[in-house]
């Protein structure tokens, strides 16, 4: 294994979040036992103050798992000159069969985590707690989901040989290559755009009728992640080529580069918060009917949505900006 300051906080980041949620559920098995809320008992006091403290141990671990995600990507790209072939952090992560996975289970605990949060906060605001046993059942299930991907990343790390020739971007996304990422690079860049766009235009119309109706929550979450995976497809397929003026490059890390001015940050951020308040609002709408909820799930669904939309215009706004500006032109991408 390679050692360095970042794999090794890496790691160690990984643990110790994982060692937040087991004692986190560890609670949640007791509180899903014992909780009673029409009890006065000593029992259920200090469950009730508990409470406070396991979601303040959550939310720093899942936000310890966000920095993991991006010191992750950047730790990747920065390894890219330790190893025969790799060019940026796609031929780091290629370098064994871990890496990609890694990075998948990092996105959904992230994406996860937030959900979970969101709702946590929900519950907070209502006087008898209407929730509780949802989000704490929920979270025994997120503590699988977190070990594995500690697992993963230290099968990742451990089988890291400085020997071993990988593959870079130019080879990995190209559209000769028969795994997902050939798939997905080989894409018509005018089934990319239109798709773009198009989800593009329903997710904001379905955000802005439920900022003006309350109702289609579910529906503006499901979108939000349909246009998120159409989104990153189109990166790959059409929009990196016009941020690099070069139709064979497809990397979707290359962008992160001080060489493309950082386009990537302009991209990833406004989508991924996009899509995790998106989701947010999913989560939070179906509670409207609790009377203990409703004034809470109006006021932060109006927050959440209004977050969303507003990074889903600026991720809009920047891909279309970069195709509008580069000096590659493609035939027949819009018509």
């Amino acid at each position: 294994m390679l050692l360095n300051p970042a794999i090794m906080a890496l790691i160690l980041v990984s643990f110790v979040v994982l060692l937040m949620l087991l004692v986190a559920a560890g609670f949640a098995i007791h509180l899903l036992r014992f909780w009673d809320m029409a009890s006065g008992s000593e029992r259920q006091l200090r469950l009730e103050r508990r409470t406070y403290l396991i979601s303040t141990l959550l939310a720093w671990a899942f936000a310890a798992e966000l920095v993991s995600l991006l010191l992750y990507v950047y730790n990747a790209e920065s390894m890219s000159g330790q190893f025969v072939g790799a060019m940026c952090a796609t031929g780091v992560l290629n370098v064994n069969a871990w890496g990609w996975p890694t990075l998948f289970l990092k996105v959904a605990v992230f994406f996860s985590g937030a959900t979970w949060l969101t709702l946590n906060a929900l519950d907070n605001r209502g006087y008898d707690y209407p929730l509780i046993r949802l989000k704490y059942g929920l979270l025994l299930l997120l503590v699988p989901l977190v070990a594995t991907e500690t697992w993963l990343q230290l099968r990742y790390f451990l089988e890291l040989q400085p020997d071993v020739i990988t593959s870079c971007c130019g080879s990995l996304f190209s559209a000769n290559d028969r795994g997902v990422a050939g798939e997905v690079t080989a894409v018509s860049p005018r089934w990319a755009m239109w798709s773009l766009y198009l989800s593009g235009a329903l997710v904001l119309l379905a955000g802005l009728f439920y900022h003006r109706t309350r109702r289609g929550g579910l529906l503006f979450g499901l979108l939000a992640l349909v246009a998120f995976l159409i989104a990153l497809v189109a990166i790959v397929s059409v929009i990196s080529p016009y941020i690099y003026a070069h139709p064979e490059h497809h990397c979707p890390f290359c962008i992160l580069k001080s060489g493309h001015g950082f386009a990537g940050y302009l991209l990833y951020i406004p989508l991924f918060a996009a899509t995790a308040w998106a989701l947010g609002v999913a989560v939070v709408s179906p509670w409207q009917r609790i009377s203990s909820l409703s004034e809470a799930v109006s006021t932060s669904g109006t927050r959440l949505v209004r977050r969303s939309l507003m990074m889903f215009v600026i991720f809009y706004l920047s891909a279309s900006g970069f195709v509008y500006n580069s000096t590659l032109v493609m035939q027949g991408v819009w018509w």
